[in-house]
This record gives structure tokens, C-alpha cells and sequence, in this order.
């Protein structure tokens, strides 16, 4: 496995000055040790990665970018082990925000605010120039019942039917403090999806980090965990989401792609400038599942990051296949609910 504490410091390094090249996060590292321990000589250091297994340096082969970053977590759901390749680092959540969006809402549900039928319009962009405003300008569309928005919303991605939800909760805001009060960190909305489209390309995610918008893998599968156990939301609220998750129509070259047919894949895509993204919960035939989280950047072309999150998700299924089943509590519940 990667060494967590070299990923923890360039991404906190990166998030404390902004936006950060690459290429300058080993200067940045060195400097920051210097700062904490002093200029006097030591033994010399080593940024090799380690790896606590086979499987988890085939992921770590696989996430391998020359070209850009790619950040992997994953979690048996069964026995707890992690995997994690920049897990800890930053990467643009692009779509992947939808299902904190969505949870955020449906918890509005479970505590009277509104109903799974109350309608709210969809809301869709007028044409501005990219960054004239902090907000991007939108008119209401057709009302439509929340369950139909969700199900647009995750299924297709629908934009339009995200920022009517999105406005009914809040804003982003409100998100990201139902996000926090869940115990995930590392986790920041800031953007409705109008304005983070019409502004895309201000930076290359492939070698700048940006805070604004982005997660960490870690702390997206910590969200998928929690979502599978239970532990946010009632199990009717749990079936809504989940149930539209393995409705998802965008990303088949993603992580569906070369998981068996045998297998049930519940997933939610994300997509911007130079970087494609997949994160779900995988069903194995045994009752087992792992959550993962693949975002990659750069390697060329879409359909090469697509490719990067097919071939490590395989990689993942095969791994925790291998690994002979434990006590399950994959459809424990958590909190009352």
C-alpha cells in the first residue's frame, strides 16, 4: 500500500496553498520537513512505495500514472481491508457529489421537510461567460416529484434535475454540513453543477490539485460505507438511493465494464476537463461487497481513463474474490434506522 503519510502531506501542502503543480509537490514535501525537523543531516530518506500485499501492489501497478494522477480507496465491506493509492490526496468530484446530494435530501424527507412526491422545477443554465459571476445564472424548468429528480439525477446524471435538489436543500452548503455532521472529512461542495460546468478547465486536475468541489478517495468510500450499512439514512431512504444506483445508465465502460455478469454493480460516474471518475458498491455472488472510489486524470483521452477505471475495478473484484469470506455485516443497520 501506498505509504499514508507521503500522500497525506502533499495533499495537505497542495490544499494549503490552493492550487499546486505536481511537479513541485517533492520541493513542497522537502521544505516542509526542513520547517519540522530542521536542516541539520540525516539519513537519507526514501519515497518508495510500500505495499502490504500482492493485490495491493497490483492496484498500485495498475493506478501507476505517467501521465497525470490517479487516486483508488476501496473496502472490503466483509472484513475491513483497505486499499488505497493517493488515497488521501484530492481529485475533482465532477458527478461522484450527487450521492451526498442525494442523501442530504432524503434525510429532509426522513425528518418531515418535504416528500419523496413534493415537486420541485429543474433548473437550467442561461448562457453567461465563464467566470462573470460567482453563480451561474439558471431558469426553472418543469416541476417535477423529487423521486423522478433522484432518479434522473443519478441514473443519467441529469444536471438540471441535481440543481433543482441541490437549491432545495440549500445549496452546497447544506451538503457539505450534512456531509460533516456523518463524520467525512475531506469532502468539499462548493459549486452548483451549473456553475462548476460553465467554469470547467480553469485548472489541469491531471497536475494541479483544486479544493474547491474535490474529495478524497478515503473519504468517498467512507461515504459509500456508511450508505451500504446503514448508518445515514432509514433502509426505505437506503433502497431509494441504492436502488438508483444500480439503475445507472452513464459509465458502462467504467466499472461495469469487466465485472462479472454475476455480480451487482451500484455506481455513480463523474466527468470534467481531462478527468473521468467512477465510484460505487460491488455485489459479489458470494453476499460479500466492497465499496470503491477510481478517480483518474489525464492519460490522454477519456476512453484511457475509462479503460485505467475498468482494469482496476477487475483488479479490485479479483482481489477481494480471492480473500475467503468472513462475517458478514454488509446489511447491518446503524443508529436506529
Amino acid at each position: 500500500m501506498v505509504s499514508k503519510f507521503f500522500s497525506l502531506a502533499v495533499a495537505g501542502i497542495a490544499l494549503a496553498i490552493g492550487t499546486v503543480p505536481a511537479a513541485a509537490q517533492t520541493t513542497n514535501l522537502e521544505a516542509s520537513f526542513d520547517s519540522m525537523l530542521g536542516t541539520e543531516v540525516r539519513a537519507p530518506r526514501s519515497f518508495e512505495a510500500v505495499y502490504d500485499t500482492d493485490f495491493a501492489r497490483r492496484i498500485a501497478q495498475l493506478a501507476n500514472a505517467s501521465d497525470g494522477r490517479i487516486g483508488v480507496a476501496a473496502v472490503d465491506l466483509s472484513t475491513g481491508e483497505q486499499i488505497s493509492v493517493l488515497g488521501e490526496q484530492r481529485f475533482p468530484m465532477a458527478s461522484t457529489s450527487k450521492i451526498a446530494i442525494a442523501c442530504t435530501f432524503l434525510e429532509g424527507v426522513e425528518q418531515g421537510k418535504w416528500t419523496l412526491n413534493s415537486e420541485f422545477p429543474m433548473l437550467y443554465p442561461v448562457s453567461s461567460g465563464k467566470y462573470s459571476s460567482a453563480r451561474a445564472p439558471v431558469r426553472e424548468g418543469k416541476a417535477m416529484p423529487a423521486i423522478d429528480l433522484i432518479e434522473q439525477m443519478i441514473t443519467r446524471s441529469n444536471n438540471y434535475a441535481t440543481d433543482g435538489l441541490l437549491r432545495a436543500v440549500g445549496g452546497p452548503e447544506a451538503v457539505n454540513a450534512w456531509v460533516r455532521r456523518n463524520g467525512i472529512r475531506e469532502f468539499n461542495l462548493t459549486r452548483d453543477i451549473a456553475t462548476l460546468v460553465r467554469d470547467d478547465g480553469e485548472f489541469d486536475p491531471a497536475y494541479q490539485i483544486d479544493a474547491r468541489d474535490s474529495a478524497t478517495p478515503l473519504a468517498m468510500i467512507d461515504l459509500l460505507t456508511g450508505l451500504q450499512q446503514g448508518r445515514f439514512l432509514s433502509d426505505k431512504s437506503r433502497k431509494v438511493l441504492l436502488g438508483a444506483m444500480s439503475r445507472t445508465r452513464t459509465g458502462t465502460r467504467r466499472i461495469p465494464k469487466l465485472i462479472p455478469s454475476s455480480a451487482q454493480v451500484l455506481h455513480k460516474t463523474g466527468s470534467l476537463n481531462n478527468t473521468s471518475s467512477d465510484v460505487g458498491i460491488i455485489r459479489m455472488p458470494d453476499g460479500r461487497a466492497f465499496a470503491l472510489a477510481i478517480y483518474v486524470t489525464g492519460q490522454g483521452s477519456r476512453s484511457a481513463r475509462e479503460a485505467k477505471i475498468a482494469s482496476i475495478a477487475r483488479a479490485l473484484y479479483d482481489g477481494y474474490a480471492a480473500r475467503s469470506p468472513a462475517t458478514h455485516y454488509t446489511a447491518a443497520t446503524y443508529g436506529g434506522h
